[in-house]
């Protein structure tokens, strides 16, 4: 497989190249937004066809520290795109992070590329235009968060007389905390999670549940499930990444030791099974396995993300957009913990619904969610 990887200096990126290495393939595309001295390694290491950094002025300086290979270098969102569509590439794995991936995972299906598909957002802002492209085109989008990973795995013994979608969470550093005693958490408390090795974004979502919101919307656009047969549970020792009730009361569940490599590998080699770098379950060391209900009150954004999915439309883009700034203040110390789902349900109550949103409408409905002064 000829392999295009968006994101690659990213926490999944990384993964994703040394799963690709163990495999003994090479990337014909890498692509981030703008560390240059990563990307410039990567490059000189896997040996690209081409290398993008979204932002232009690293792009620049990129091309410059690459003059003496015959590497491409483009940089700006037109690189991007042109990152995601590039013809020696026969798919696409989008590890970017955020709305930002929307528009690349459309030009990749759009391109009659496989996704291989790392960034949520994609789906939670413009699910039903990426789903009927690639409809359109007859692509396939295979999911590599490990949960949805667990669901598609789960599903290749069988897709009737499904009852619902069961998606477990760790239940992050805070599980068992009330709303006052998660006033005082800090960007430092929050990055610190129990079980995974995640970027600052997705972990701080993590602490939130924030993260299980997004999947959430992300498994209705994947598997086209409703919200209500889509339903949350905590299990801290993540062992059972996602489970599939049936009809007849069978669960079929995907375990495995908390490692991205194995979900990452899984994408690119489907159908097929091979050795993989990620860790293994011993199921006697996991020991015993508990499960428990999420707390909505103490972890609001969960509910929050049900009434976007609710919603559909635009609401999805609503609710990443709130999540991504609040999130981003969050970190630089302008908001507090508690003040992130605050601000998504502000964001949500303000915002004009579109039904049926294009591609325009979804870009413009972000801008202006990110325009927000008042919370």
């Amino acid at each position: 497989m000829n392999i295009s990887l968006l994101g690659s200096t990213g926490s999944i990126g990384t993964q994703a190249l040394e799963v690709m290495s163990a495999l003994g393939l090479r990337p014909k595309v890498l692509a981030a937004r703008r560390s240059v001295k990563s990307i410039e390694e990567q490059a000189r290491r896997y040996r690209p066809k081409l290398v993008c950094l979204e932002d232009t002025g690293a792009a620049r300086s990129l091309k410059t520290a690459l003059a003496d290979t015959d590497i491409r270098v483009v940089g700006g969102r037109e690189g991007v795109i042109e990152a995601a569509s590039f013809p020696a590439a026969d798919a696409v794995l989008n590890a970017m992070v955020g709305m930002a991936g929307l528009e690349p995972a459309l030009a990749a299906v759009k391109s009659r590329k496989t996704l291989l598909l790392a960034n949520k957002e994609a789906l939670v802002c413009g699910g039903a235009i990426l789903t009927a492209a690639a409809r359109d085109t007859d692509v396939p989008i295979i999911p590599v968060d490990s949960e949805h990973s667990a669901i598609f795995q789960c599903l290749q013994a069988g897709k009737q007389g499904i009852r619902k979608l069961i998606l477990t969470a760790s239940g992050g550093p805070f599980r068992g905390w009330n709303r006052e005693r998660l006033a005082g958490v800090t960007p430092e408390m929050a990055l610190k999670h129990p079980n995974w090795n995640m970027g600052p974004k997705v972990t701080i979502d993590s602490a939130l549940l924030l993260n299980k919101g997004l999947e959430l919307i992300e498994a209705m656009w994947l598997f086209g499930m409703p919200p209500e047969r889509i339903s949350v549970v905590i299990h801290p020792q993540s062992v059972i990444h996602s489970l599939v009730e049936y009809e007849d009361g069978a669960m079929l569940a995907q375990l495995g030791a908390p490692d991205m490599r194995v979900p990452i590998q899984y994408a690119i080699t489907y159908p097929s099974r091979k050795p993989c770098p990620g860790s293994r379950l011993d199921l006697v060391k996991a020991g015993t396995l508990t499960f428990e209900a999420p707390d909505m009150t103490a972890f609001p954004s969960l509910p929050l993300a049900y009434s976007a999915a609710e919603r559909g439309g635009n609401a999805g883009a609503v609710f990443n957009a709130a999540a991504e700034t609040a999130v981003g203040a969050f970190l630089d110390g302008k908001c507090g913990f508690n003040r992130i789902p605050e601000r998504i349900e502000y964001a949500l109550s303000r915002y004009t619904h579109i039904d049926n949103p294009t591609l325009q409408d979804i870009l413009e409905t972000d801008r202006f969610v990110r325009g927000m002064k008042g919370d």
